[in-house]
C-alpha cells in the first residue's frame, strides 16, 4: 500500500532512501524549475569548468516552464513538462547531488540507473493540474538565464507541493508496474 510522505528540502539520502514507487510525496522547502534550454547550459557550464548558478545537491529540479504571474501572485500557472527532454542530462546533475526531479512521463533506463547509482528518486506531478500546482507556490525568484523566460532557472519555496513517486532507488518504475498490472496474459 502506498505511503504518504512530507518532505523538507534539501533532502539527505535517507529522505529519498525511504521513498517507493505510488508514494505520495508534499514537499516543503526550496526547489527549482529548469527545462531543456536551462538544462543545456548547466552541462555547458559542467564541461566549460565553470560554476553552477546555483548549489544543486540535495534538491529538487521541477522540470517546468511557470507562465506570467498574475498580481498579487509568485507564480501563473506552473504544470509538468514531459522529462524525457531532460534524460540526457539528468544523470550529470544525480551525479553532482540532486536528489529528486519532478515533471511527467517516462525515464530512459540511464535516468534509472543513475537514480539507483545516486540515491535519488523521479516524482510524477499531475498534467493539466497547473493551476492548482500554483498554489502550493508561495514565492518565486529567478536565479540564472533571465533571457530564456519561462525556460529560466527558477527558486520557487513550496509548501505541500504534491508528487508522486514513478521511480524509486531501487529501480522501481511506477509506470512499467502499472502495465504489468492490466497486461492481459
Amino acid at each position: 500500500m502506498p505511503e504518504i510522505y512530507h518532505l523538507t528540502t534539501p533532502l539527505k539520502d535517507e529522505d529519498v532512501e525511504k521513498l517507493r514507487i505510488g508514494d505520495q510525496v508534499y514537499i516543503t522547502g526550496d526547489i527549482y524549475t529548469a527545462r531543456d534550454s536551462a538544462h543545456k547550459r548547466l552541462i555547458e557550464a559542467l564541461d566549460g569548468g565553470r560554476p553552477l548558478p546555483a548549489d544543486f545537491k540535495g534538491q529538487v529540479i521541477y522540470y517546468a516552464g511557470p507562465s506570467p504571474a498574475k498580481p498579487g501572485k509568485p507564480i501563473g500557472s506552473v504544470g509538468p513538462t514531459t522529462s524525457y527532454r531532460m534524460d540526457a542530462y539528468a544523470p550529470r546533475l544525480y551525479d553532482l547531488g540532486l536528489k529528486a526531479t519532478i515533471g511527467k512521463g517516462n525515464r530512459n533506463p540511464e535516468v534509472i540507473e543513475s537514480l539507483k547509482k545516486n540515491k535519488a528518486v523521479y516524482l510524477a506531478a499531475i498534467g493539466g493540474a497547473a493551476a492548482l500546482l500554483a498554489r502550493s507556490v508561495k514565492a518565486s525568484e529567478t536565479v540564472a538565464y533571465e533571457e530564456l523566460g519561462p525556460e529560466a532557472i527558477r527558486r520557487l519555496t513550496v509548501e505541500n507541493f504534491p508528487a508522486i513517486v514513478v521511480n524509486d532507488t531501487l529501480g522501481g518504475d511506477l509506470y512499467r508496474e502499472g502495465k504489468k498490472q492490466y497486461a492481459r496474459s
